[in-house]
This record gives structure tokens, C-alpha cells and sequence, in this order.
């Protein structure tokens, strides 16, 4: 399993754990914080007469082509053109969703199941866009191990993280082929990587294609992929998001409208040219595989936007159906509040 979706995981794991007071803790740090980017007016985005208002964006994970349109929309002067002066920063132990709640960073990088987990938890996070419109992430594994059902899933070996989800997720696609989950063997690989992992102690594990299965293609290690939106609507998700709190919403909405304005430029900006994006990214991430940047960056561009009327857009169906799936599962203690945990009112017109 990738690095991104193993934090994720944990993320989601760790959701669960959350208390009340925890969530009260939370709040109580993010309205103590004030502005925790500094900058100017507390009530909106520089107005272009002084300087921009320092804001804060913090990653789920390493730099990838998930995070592009920020990269684009800070280097291309997009953000700035909004009034806006945006530091990108990765996220500390405890990851970006509870950065956002506590006012670490004003706008987190984030995804749906784990924002889900946040809300079910109190803690007061909203989606302000999609970055993705449709779920890219699927099971993955050697070709030459045949694996390529859910029903082949029997008797081979999971490599994960340990998350609840992950065992509700392959027992949901095993039962759309009458396969029995007690059948996998579900493990824990840790840090390994998985081209490491699937040579050595594992079968398949879960990652996302435009990153760990792009980066097959360029090794010549040929896949087989059994993606989620194949076998369910409910887990066609959002993920990633962008997400900021409640407290920003209702203090700062001008700040928020300027942020979203300037990564929906951004992203547009990747779609309509992936090669000058991905080369955007490479300057300012120079540690990064130039070649994988640049075919994950072809892979994905189209997908950002791919059906929706426009980049960023959720839909409230899409919200409900994979919060009903995941109640169903046992992984919410109660229903989710759908309408409240996106919104599409900063999104440009």
C-alpha cells in the first residue's frame, strides 16, 4: 500500500477514537488560534491595496500530483491574485484534518471517509471542493498472481494498515461475487513499500493508481486493478478534498472564497496544460521522481474535472451514499449529516 493511503487509514482508525471532549479540546484551540497564518484583515482577503493575507494549506502527505493545482496556483501567482499569500506545509503527527480543526492551517488536504470520521467525532471540518471527481484508488496486485476479482481474493494475503475500513471494504466487494473474507489473510506491512511488499510477504494491497500504479507502468511491472467504483456506487467518494473548519466559514468567508478561487485556477491551470503543471511541481519538490511526476500528472489532469460541470463540485448523493455504507459497515457510531459537511457556496461560478 502507498504511503498516502496507509496515512489515511490511520487517519480514519484514529477518527474513532476521538472523544467528546478531544473535540471540545479542539474547538477551544481554534478559536484561541486567531488567524494561524497571520496576515491582514481578519474579516476577508487582501483587497490588493497592502500586503496579502498569510494563509496556511497543509498536505495529507509528501508532495504528489494529488496536490498540483496548489503548487500551480501559489507559483503562478493565482493565490496572489486573490489577495491571498499561501504557504503549503506537510502535515505534523497528528495530520492535516485535526491541523484545520485546531487552527494549525486555515485549509487542509483531506478526504472524504476521514472528514466523515471528523464529523461524526464533533469536530467542525467542511469540504470547500473535490479534487478529485471520481475514486482512482482500487486493489492492486502482480499480475502473475491472477488476482484479478474480488473472488480471487480468497486465500491470498492483504498487505495494509490495520483500519477498520480496509477489511469493511474488501468484505463489501467479496460479497458482490459470493466471496468469503474470512478467507484473506490480512496482515500489516508497516512503512514497505509496495512493489517491496508484493515481492516478499503479500498478494495485493489497496493503493491509488496515479500514483503507485503509474509508477508500475514506468518499472514495466505489469497490474492487476480491481477498482472500488466497479463493484459499488457507495465508494465512488471524494478523495481527495479540500477542506477547511466551520470557525473559517462563518469569520472568514472572503478568505475562504479567495482560497478556493485561486486552487480552482490552479487545478483548471493542470488540466488544460499537465506538462507545464507537472514541471511546476518538480521546481518546487526537486527530491520528487521527475519521470513519475510527469506520467502521473498525464494520468490524472483529466480526471480532476472528468464529468462535473466544473472542477471542485460534490454532489450531496455522493456524501450520503458512502456515509450510509459506511454506517451499514459498523464504522459510524451514528448517521452523518450529510448537507453539512461540504459545501459548494466558494466554488467560482
Amino acid at each position: 500500500m502507498h504511503n498516502k493511503m496507509k496515512q489515511r487509514l490511520a487517519t480514519t482508525r484514529g477518527w474513532k477514537a476521538v472523544t467528546a471532549v478531544t473535540a471540545v479540546l479542539l474547538l477551544l484551540a481554534g478559536c484561541g488560534s486567531g488567524n494561524a497564518g497571520g496576515g491582514n484583515d481578519a474579516n476577508g482577503a487582501g483587497n490588493g491595496e497592502g500586503a496579502p493575507t498569510k494563509v496556511k494549506v497543509v498536505l495529507d502527505w509528501t508532495p504528489n500530483t494529488n496536490h498540483t493545482g496548489l503548487y500551480v496556483a501559489r507559483d503562478k501567482g493565482f493565490f496572489k491574485e486573490q489577495g491571498l499569500d499561501v504557504e503549503i506545509i506537510q502535515p505534523g503527527q497528528d495530520g492535516a484534518d485535526k491541523m484545520v480543526a485546531s487552527g494549525g492551517a486555515e485549509f487542509g488536504v483531506s478526504y472524504q471517509e476521514s472528514l466523515t470520521m471528523a464529523r461524526i467525532a464533533g469536530v467542525p471540518i467542511v469540504s470547500i471542493a473535490a479534487v478529485i471527481q471520481h475514486n482512482t484508488s482500487g486493489f492492486a496486485s502482480p499480475e502473475a498472481k491472477g488476482i484479478d476479482s474480488p473472488k480471487k481474493f480468497e486465500g491470498k494475503t492483504y498487505g495494509g494498515w490495520g483500519a477498520p475500513v480496509e477489511a469493511a471494504v474488501i468484505e463489501s466487494l467479496m460479497k458482490e461475487e459470493q466471496g468469503d473474507v474470512s478467507k484473506v489473510n490480512m496482515m500489516s506491512i508497516g512503512d514497505v513499500d509496495f512493489f517491496s511488499a508484493v515481492k516478499r510477504d503479500i498478494d495485493f494491497a489497496w493503493i491509488y493508481y496515479a500514483w503507485t500504479g503509474v509508477e508500475a507502468e514506468l518499472r514495466g511491472e505489469k497490474l492487476n486493478m480491481v477498482y472500488l467504483t466497479d463493484y459499488s456506487d457507495k465508494l465512488d467518494y471524494y478523495t481527495p478534498v479540500l477542506a477547511t473548519s466551520e470557525d473559517m466559514i462563518a469569520k472568514k468567508p472572503e478568505i475562504v472564497k479567495a482560497f478556493v478561487a485561486g486552487a480552482a485556477k490552479g487545478y483548471e491551470y493542470a488540466i488544460d496544460h499537465p506538462e507545464e503543471a507537472a514541471e511546476l511541481l518538480i521546481k518546487a519538490e526537486p527530491d520528487l521522481n521527475a519521470e513519475l511526476v510527469q506520467a502521473s500528472q498525464k494520468w490524472l489532469s483529466p480526471k480532476y474535472k472528468d464529468d462535473a460541470p466544473r472542477w471542485g463540485e460534490q454532489k450531496l448523493s455522493v456524501w450520503e451514499n458512502y456515509a450510509a455504507w459506511m454506517y451499514d459497515h459498523q464504522l459510524l457510531e451514528k448517521e452523518l449529516e450529510a448537507e453539512k459537511a461540504f459545501t459548494n457556496e466558494f466554488l467560482p461560478q
